[in-house]
């Protein structure tokens, strides 16, 4: 396997096709199968596998940009899924997903295929846009050949970087959804607060953005937080995972958190409220909701 071999992807969503088009014009050979046509995907250079299982027989590395380890096993198992005509075959879980799974998962998966099947967790940050500008932090873990080759792979979609043993990504993954959520819940509540108080949102956010209230997710979301347009690019019911699983690694460590079980019950309620398929921004009004005048 060289650096540059035949890559496959599976799961063409709002992460999947940009990080295809990417590694497209990159000029990789990248392999695609979904269950709709992807003649957008064809078109720019991809070739088209019928099943998962054509696809994994075809390629080296299969980057599975999939939600979550259910929809991993799903597309892995059966009389046409991946694994089912796989020789040696690297596996690139870029879901946000349980460290814990993602170990058990390639346990049995070795076991199953006597070392064949390898795996590297690669969870990414920064969203459709950096998705689409080939900026994403990628979170590699898993040994230190794996990581490198995945690291040669991805490279055109962003910064991959290892990290640790397999499930290292996902604990850095973990860690940056705490910071998100609770920076996406300061700056909704903060918005609520100056707009009754009689500010200028725009204005404000213009201003603070150039102190130390500035930041990646302030400048991408701000809009959205000042228009109160709540359409989604990153939704908030993805946001109870996340948290779920960083109280996980929590106990698994032994770390009495002080922040994150108000994050999570403040995500839960968000979702029970009806906000899951809106975007993180929400958090606007989701104080409002709870604030009513």
């Amino acid at each position: 396997m060289d650096d540059y071999t035949s890559l496959g992807i599976i799961g063409l969503g709002a992460m999947g096709t940009p990080m295809a088009h990417r590694l497209l014009d990159a000029g990789r050979t990248v392999t695609i199968t979904a269950r709709r046509p992807r003649p957008d995907l064809v078109e720019a250079g991809a070739i088209w596998a019928d099943t998962p299982r054509l696809l994994g027989a075809s390629c080296d590395i299969v980057l599975l940009m999939l939600p979550d380890l259910p929809q991993v096993e799903e597309v892995l198992t059966g009389p046409d899924g991946l694994l089912a005509d796989t020789n040696e075959l690297l596996l690139l879980i870029g879901s946000t997903s349980s460290a814990t799974g993602v170990r058990d998962l390639d346990r049995r998966l070795r076991e199953r295929s006597g070392d064949r099947i390898r795996t590297v967790d690669c969870p990414v940050s920064g969203g459709e846009d950096g998705a689409a500008a080939g900026t994403l932090s990628i979170m590699l873990g898993g040994t230190e050949e794996d990581a490198r080759y995945a690291a040669a792979a991805l490279a055109p979609c962003g910064n991959p970087v290892h990290l640790g043993p397999l499930g290292a990504g996902q604990v850095a993954k973990a860690c940056n959804q705490m910071v998100v959520a609770a920076t996406i819940l300061a700056l909704g509540e903060a918005s609520v607060l100056a707009s009754r108080s009689g500010l200028d949102l725009a204005r404000m956010w213009a201003l603070l953005g150039g102190g130390y209230a500035g930041g990646t997710l302030l400048e991408s979301r701000k809009e959205k937080i000042v228009t109160a347009d709540y359409s989604p690019s990153g939704v908030a019911k993805y946001m109870t995972k996340d948290l779920a699983f960083a109280t996980e690694i929590a106990g698994a460590t032994d770390t009495n958190t002080a922040l994150l079980p108000a994050l999570s019950t403040a995500f839960g309620e968000l979702v029970d409220q009806g906000h899951g398929e809106e975007d993180i921004a929400v958090t606007r009004k989701f104080i409002e909701d709870r604030s009513p005048r």
